[in-house]
């Protein structure tokens, strides 16, 4: 093995690290700040050339937020709470891309992380306890420990599509979107795709393109975003409120701001429910997902309820009845999916420079060097825009060669089965922790990855005050948790549904089977678990 210049003596196993990071997003740049406090040699290697993570990707047009702004960002730290204003409720991509540059700049991140750095692989070597870390460029690294902060939305997919490189004109996917400007005026551009970041992209391209396409297989529930103007007064006023609006989110179910309502759909009258119904539709976010009533993702009757009342409010918004029912799910309930979140969304659709087109019903066939060819018809573009997501939750790690011990491959023993310990550890890859692994508390994600961090950076610690250098999940406590992974996902009607939070992509080979692939607990639950787990002395980590 080359090992890089930075190499320390052979006293410690030629050790250029202590720990090596994957990913410079949220998780990464909080993970070396909470590393390099307690003394740690960290190295944070970044496939992009700049810090953000999903906010340095996403830059299609339309991204923002669908969590609150102020309950989105970083809560460690007061200094950083004092002086940052957010401007929007839900920010937008910019704004949230400087917002991750000021953190990177106040924290001095930049020193320790190597951009323009792809991990190609990461091998365990038992012999030495350690990890071998190689770059796609060949460079070589070794460090004691390894964490993963790739983050469960970060390996973007394209469609199996015959033709797909043949097209002549402008392409791009919404989750590797270019820096430059991209104009859509006078231009005849295709999205395809309508999950979360094709109805961002829709509703935002319909506002200057010269005529639009709309490719849809499955149509999603949305409500709408409400999104407005934060002025400098109410900016205050939440930074007076920050402490209760974290406790808030710590707190709930999901680290939201929006709790469910305790009651059962029927037991409220038919008038009341359509009152709250009404209010929690005209909320800002997830107001009616996360805050609906206490049933409507276990209760089928009660999902079919709520269903119905949210296609009634799509065929107000849309002029002509079919399109409305195009728009309308008809194989999921309203929240058995995560919600996008829009505004003018549907309305983009009463545009006479507007198109929808079914893909189930005349699917597309190939994508030519002009544009599209379908069974039913031919289309000529200038702009092609993928909205087809991503390889979620497993898929950034399958896109790296992990092996741990006796060689065994991590995207191998997962396509077996998706087992965990506490979404941290994997049974056979000592030394690897991940921070937003499979199984672990996702919801409002920031504020699951900053007790995610911690909880690392404190067992990394742990190791090194008292002399381990090897830990490692035992297999029984891999089984016990991923038990209570599967109990928790039990009569919850999101698991009965194909979406990425079920493990499934019909463009990823392998991954047309659902599977229990988050956990589908309380984030209160999840953290008194890994408290205890902590408080007892890792007793359910093999160290040595």
């Amino acid at each position: 093995m080359t090992v890089s210049p930075e190499a320390k003596n052979e006293s410690a196993a030629e050790l250029n690290f202590d720990v090596i990071v994957i990913g410079a997003g949220i998780s990464g740049m909080y993970q070396l700040y909470r590393l390099r406090e307690r003394g740690f040699r960290v190295r944070v290697f970044e496939t992009g050339t700049g810090v953000g993570g999903t906010w340095y990707w996403n830059r299609y047009p339309g991204a923002r937020f669908d969590s609150e702004s102020y309950s989105y960002g970083y809560s460690f730290s007061k200094e950083l709470l004092e002086e940052w204003d957010w401007t929007e409720q839900f920010s937008p991509q910019p704004e949230t891309e400087r917002y991750l540059n000021y953190v990177a700049d106040k924290f001095d991140l930049r020193r320790d992380i190597q951009f323009s750095a792809r991990v190609a692989a990461a091998h365990y070597d038992e012999a030495g306890s350690y990890w071998d870390i190689t770059l796609d460029d060949g460079q070589c690294y070794r460090s004691r420990f390894l964490v993963t902060a790739v983050g469960p939305l970060s390996a973007p997919t394209m469609p199996n599509i015959d033709g797909v490189d043949d097209f002549k004109g402008e392409a791009y996917h919404t989750g590797l979107w270019p820096k430059e400007n991209v104009s859509f005026e006078g231009k005849r551009v295709a999205v395809i795709g309508t999950g979360a970041t094709g109805i961002q992209t829709i509703q935002e391209v319909a506002k200057t393109v010269g005529h639009m396409t709309v490719f849809q297989r499955r149509p999603n529930w949305t409500t709408p975003l409400q999104n407005r103007k934060i002025e400098k007064a109410e900016m205050q006023e939440i930074r007076a409120n920050y402490d209760e609006i974290f406790r808030r989110c710590a707190e709930s179910s999901s680290c939201f701001l929006h709790t469910p309502d305790p009651r059962k759909t029927f037991d409220v009258p038919e008038d009341e429910r359509r009152a709250f119904w009404d209010q929690q539709f005209n909320a800002p976010g997830f107001a009616m997902w996360i805050g609906g009533f206490s049933d409507m993702l276990m209760d089928r009757a009660a999902n079919d309820a709520v269903s119905e009342f949210v296609a009634e409010k799509i065929r107000e918004r849309v002029d002509d009845p079919k399109v409305a029912e195009m728009l309308t799910p008809k194989d999921h309930g309203f929240g058995t999916r995560r919600v996008p979140q829009e505004t003018f969304y549907y309305e983009a659709f009463n545009q006479p420079n507007v198109e929808l087109v079914s893909i189930l019903e005349t699917p597309i066939e190939r994508i030519t060097e002009t544009g599209i060819e379908t069974t039913d018809r031919t289309f000529e573009f200038d702009m092609i825009i993928y909205a087809t997501g991503f390889d979620a939750i497993t898929g950034s790690f399958d896109r790296i060669d992990i092996r741990g011990v006796e060689g065994e491959s991590l995207k191998d023993k997962w396509r077996q089965a998706l087992e965990t310990f506490l979404g941290v550890h994997v049974a056979g890859f000592p030394n690897m922790f991940m921070v937003m692994g499979p199984h672990t508390a996702l919801g409002n994600i920031p504020r699951s990855i900053e007790y995610n961090v911690d909880w690392v950076a404190d067992l990394i610690g742990y190791l090194r005050d008292n002399e381990f250098t090897r830990a490692e999940a035992r297999p029984e406590a891999v089984d016990e948790w991923t038990q209570f992974v599967l109990e928790k996902g039990e009569g919850n009607l999101a698991n009965e549904i194909d979406s990425w939070m079920t493990g499934v992509n019909q463009n990823v080979a392998g991954k047309q089977k659902r599977i229990i692939a988050r956990y589908s607990g309380t984030a209160p639950e999840y953290r008194d678990r890994a408290d205890t787990v902590a408080a007892n002395g890792y007793k359910e980590l093999a160290l040595s």
